[in-house]
């Protein structure tokens, strides 16, 4: 039924809890395939993988080819797209099967609550900032997973291959598709990795990203864009 498609780049750190939660998914029979398209890893991101019984592709670093890669190999009626550093807490099965059950759910698209795996004020605060910018303005990130029909992920032509904001992108168009009604906020947390803001700062790396959101939509180049980010 459901096809998980993970694009990896030096991922072993957290790539086996991202994998572990869809073990009890698989045997129940809601994941039928999980895709792990690699961009080059140099570490043990590919054993990991193929240990877990995924199929393993690889392309060119950048997720968005990673990402339309992995879709296109995909065979399942339902399509999940997952960060290789998100986890998604237990219980996100039960939600996202009733969601592909409900009325309408093939033109529809579903994405999760995202929390940090660290403690504190500022990484909640973060994360609610987050999911405030994912129900006003609908522009969640990949960190948060995206659970989309093949139907309606091909009616709005997939994930272009670009080097940054491939996620916005792509939900941008379902909502110019389908309505804004057509982005579902799941409940189930996907947890991501805090490891970039803990080096640079939640302030610092929180305006940073921002800064970039806004000079994407004001029309710069994503090329140019991933430079900085970088």
């Amino acid at each position: 039924m459901l096809t998980v498609v993970i694009p990896a780049l030096n991922a072993a750190s957290r790539l086996p809890l991202c994998l572990e939660a869809l073990v009890a998914p698989a045997v129940e029979g809601l994941v039928t395939q999980v895709i792990v398209v690699d961009g080059g890893s140099q570490d043990a991101s590919v054993a990991i993988a193929d240990g877990f019984g995924a199929t393993v592709l690889t392309a060119p670093p950048g997720r968005g080819g990673q990402l339309k890669k992995g879709a296109a190999a995909a065979r399942g009626a339902w399509l999940l797209f997952l960060h290789a550093d998100t986890v998604l807490e237990a219980g996100w099965a039960d939600e996202a099967r009733g969601f592909v059950a409900g009325e309408n759910a093939d033109v529809r698209a579903g994405v999760f609550t995202l929390r940090f795996d660290a403690a504190g004020l500022a990484p909640q605060l973060l994360s609610a900032g987050a999911m405030l910018r994912t129900r006003v303005f609908k522009t969640p990130y990949g960190d948060q997973g995206l659970l989309v029909s093949r139907a309606l992920y091909d009616a709005v032509g997939g994930y272009n291959d670009m080097p940054l904001f491939e996620d916005v992108d792509i939900v941008q168009r379902i909502i110019a598709h389908e309505g804004r009604a057509a982005l579902h906020v799941f409940k189930s947390k996907a947890m991501t990795d805090a490891a970039r803001y803990e080096r640079r700062g939640y302030l610092r790396q929180a305006t940073t990203n921002l800064w970039r959101l806004l000079r994407y939509h004001a029309g710069a180049a994503p090329e140019y864009l991933a430079k900085s980010y970088r």
